[in-house]
């Protein structure tokens, strides 16, 4: 299979617009266990969408928000120990509420405690799992991991075992890169767009984690869910970069384009 042969969902794709429409009528709220880095970066994104961010993370709240909110973010990427237990409380409501949530193994591979808590989390069955790809081969069980938080593959080289992960852990499996590859280990959903600038800014790839926990909470179809998600992060971000002179400006830039988007 090459490249040419995946079909691509950009927008303004009708279910994309649907699925943006439906999270602005609908507010979807959206709980948040994210790193300390990008937390306020991370609200601002959803409520530009659309969406209702709840950054909730202390232990003994974890299960009860979980059981009530719309969708689920679980990112890694500054965890602790006492993270990394409200983060498992947190799945295990979520898996018996049933509520959809998102796991984002940041640097998984490439440190041994966060990537054993990741492996842990698969058992409580997130909906969908997103990361670079080096991320996501190592959470699929590849030797070797990134740089740090950056991958050192491209998405579409990690696609084999990306769908092999998806099959495996009944989650769609979303890989982002230059190209986002969105699978279900069936079918598979490329959606390109962006800017070298997304990468630049602190935040924005583990922003979209949560952007697609949002989409979740409106669009029961995971695998629609994370593509329309992709596609609306990838075309705000193509559109702010042609606006930009820089980081800093896109930054601004790109929670206008988002707000605006579609409006």
């Amino acid at each position: 299979m090459s490249a040419s042969d995946i079909p691509q969902k950009t927008w303004p794709s009708p279910e994309i617009v649907s699925d943006l429409a439906e999270v602005r009528k609908h507010a979807p709220l959206t709980h948040v266990l994210t790193n300390i880095v990008v937390t306020n970066w991370t609200a601002n994104v959803l409520l530009a969408a659309g969406a209702s961010p709840a950054m909730v993370i202390a232990e003994e709240e974890v299960s009860e928000f979980a059981a009530i909110a719309s969708g689920m973010l679980i990112n890694v990427g500054t965890i602790t120990s006492f993270d990394a237990k409200s983060m498992k409380s947190a799945a295990i409501a979520a898996q018996k509420a049933r509520t959809p949530w998102v796991l984002d193994p940041v640097a998984v591979g490439a440190l041994k405690f966060r990537t054993e808590v990741a492996k842990e989390l698969l058992q409580y069955k997130p909906t969908i799992i997103r990361g670079n790809a080096s991320e996501i081969l190592a959470l699929a069980g590849a030797v070797g991991g990134g740089k740090g938080v950056d991958s050192t593959a491209s998405s579409f080289d990690a696609l084999p075992l990306a769908q092999e992960l998806a099959t495996r852990s009944e989650a769609v499996v979303a890989v982002s890169g230059e190209v986002d590859y969105i699978t279900d280990g069936k079918e598979t959903i490329a959606v390109p767009g962006g800017h070298i600038f997304m990468t630049k800014v602190t935040g924005v790839g583990c922003s979209l984690g949560a952007l697609i926990a949002s989409f979740l909470g409106v669009q029961k179809d995971p695998l629609r869910a994370a593509v329309s998600a992709s596609a609306v992060f990838a075309i705000a971000g193509s559109r702010a970069a042609e606006k930009s002179s820089g980081t800093g400006s896109f930054a601004v830039t790109f929670l206008d384009e988002l707000t605006n988007l579609g409006i």
